[in-house]
């Protein structure tokens, strides 16, 4: 059985993996690579530079890590860490 906590929704029966720290943030990292024009969108196979959407989902990161000090293990804090300096980089060489 899971420690994950349902609501009895029935995401069970969705057929997704199950989601912890990491595969969110590695999640929301992939959304700001594709607004970044770094990945392709998935939805429309295109690339498709739209930087302000990208910052708005690099500060949601931010805003995690500030959030979640002393909350995380080691490999969740480096994961957050290292998304957090690829993005900010990626980001600044766009946008300028």
């Amino acid at each position: 059985m899971s420690d994950t906590k349902s609501c009895g929704c029935g995401e069970h029966l969705m057929g997704l993996p199950e989601i912890d720290f990491s595969t969110f943030v590695l999640s929301l990292s992939s959304s700001a690579m594709v607004h970044l024009g770094e990945a392709v969108d998935p939805s429309t196979g295109k690339l498709d530079v739209q930087p302000h959407l990208a910052k708005q989902v690099i500060d949601i990161l931010g805003m995690l890590q500030q959030k979640t000090t002393n909350g995380l293990d080691d490999e969740e804090q480096k994961l957050l860490c290292e998304m957090l300096y690829t993005l900010r980089m990626k980001y600044v060489n766009k946008v300028g």
